[in-house]
């Protein structure tokens, strides 16, 4: 059976964000090591931009995953299932947190440590959101 013309949009945007906000990271690490030939500002200019396209996907990915909770009946699911979405949500929270820590660090110590908690805590939601979908 197809989904619903609502849960395609859903899935849709929720997939989408995902891939801006997960993808993305990994698209901008690549891009500022070559950057800094270009200028010196040039790494900050590309995160800016970024940040203008991730944040606005990181709200539809929380929204839509609101949504996609929605869609469950939580006594149904198993507890491995409560389980795995209870540390999904909390990795979210990771990545978000990080994300913004990493957007304000002033040292390239914090900026590295802050970036890659939320590369990796992006990357972990993304693998608990598959796990989740069974």
């Amino acid at each position: 059976m197809l989904a619903s013309g609502l849960d395609t949009l859903r899935l849709t945007l929720h997939v989408l964000s995902a891939s801006i906000w997960v993808g993305g990271q990994f698209v901008l690490a690549g891009l500022v090591g070559p950057s800094r030939s270009l200028s010196p500002e040039a790494p900050r200019a590309l995160a800016r931009a970024f940040g203008r396209l991730a944040w606005p996907a990181f709200a539809v990915l929380v929204v839509t995953g609101f949504w996609n909770l929605s869609t469950f009946h939580w006594a149904s699911q198993s507890f491995a299932w409560k389980t795995v979405l209870i540390v999904k949500v909390v990795v979210v929270a990771a990545a978000g947190l990080g994300a913004f820590f990493h957007g304000r660090a002033t040292s390239r110590t914090a900026i590295a440590v802050w970036g890659s908690v939320a590369g990796l805590a992006s990357v972990a939601a993304l693998v608990l959101g598959v796990l989740l979908a069974g």
